[in-house]
């Protein structure tokens, strides 16, 4: 790689962290950064897990008092998480560039719809007892579904989550996000081992990216409080949608 490539890497990986920490979409910038360079989308999808996995991990720390509270539940749900990640990691690898490639386009406009809707998908708080009856069952089934998305793309899968698990699980919001950061934990983990084994990680650039990330995400929290969340979240809207017409122009 160039100094300019390392460079372009490195400041994505901060702008990535960062907008993770202020309003979430970060996979926008490191996955159009890699295909910047040259890397094939399969592999830059592939890298762009590796990339964010630090984030995913302290996010869920954050929240472990939470989630001992809730183990059992927890359980069912990474169970179905592993199960869902697995089949769209192999679904991805299956595909070849071209093929992926045609799709790509979609698959940001999607994310992107759903990043932008963000705000409203949201539950509302509620208390436990609220939840409704039947969706012990629903909720592992709708859960392997999210995580089939998350394994083989994964940008706006924290969002959909969100949605998802606020229409089956019980409990308020900061319990459904600590479900949220654990279960994208673990899709990662299981994309990551698939991706690792198909040899599709472009290691170097992701080694170059994930201390950008990391800085990135810690300067987050100065981000926030200077910058408005909605302009955030219109400048991720704006790189989805400039990506997706990039992708369907050479596609």
């Amino acid at each position: 790689m160039s100094f300019v490539e390392v460079f372009l890497l490195f400041l994505a990986g901060f702008v990535s962290g960062a907008i993770n920490a202020v309003a979430g979409g970060g996979t926008f910038i490191t996955f159009g950064a890699f295909t910047l360079i040259g890397i094939g989308p399969i592999s830059a999808n592939a890298t762009s897990s590796i990339a964010q996995f630090p984030g995913y991990i302290t996010s869920t720390l954050a929240y472990r008092r939470d989630l001992v509270r809730i183990w059992r539940e927890v359980l069912v749900l990474a169970a179905a998480s592993i199960a869902g990640s697995l089949v769209g990691a192999l679904i991805l690898l299956a595909l070849d560039n071209p093929s992926f490639a045609a799709l790509v386009p979609w698959l940001l406009l999607a994310a992107t719809a759903l990043f932008a809707a963000g705000p409203w998908l949201r539950p509302s708080p509620r208390e436990a007892a609220e939840a409704a009856r039947g969706h012990r069952v629903i909720g592992p089934i709708v859960q392997f579904l999210a995580s089939i998305y998350g394994g083989f793309f994964g940008a706006g899968m924290g969002i959909m989550m969100l949605a998802t698990l606020g229409l089956t699980e019980s409990g308020d919001y900061h319990r459904l996000n600590a479900l949220k950061n654990l279960l994208a934990t673990v899709i990662a983990v299981i994309a990551i081992v698939v991706f690792v084994s198909g040899g599709v990680v472009a290691w170097p650039a992701a080694l170059v990216m994930i201390p950008g990330v990391a800085l990135g995400g810690y300067s987050g929290v100065w981000i926030a409080k200077r910058v408005p969340q909605m302009a955030v979240r219109l400048f991720v809207i704006a790189i989805g949608l400039g990506l997706a017409a990039y992708y369907f122009y050479v596609a």
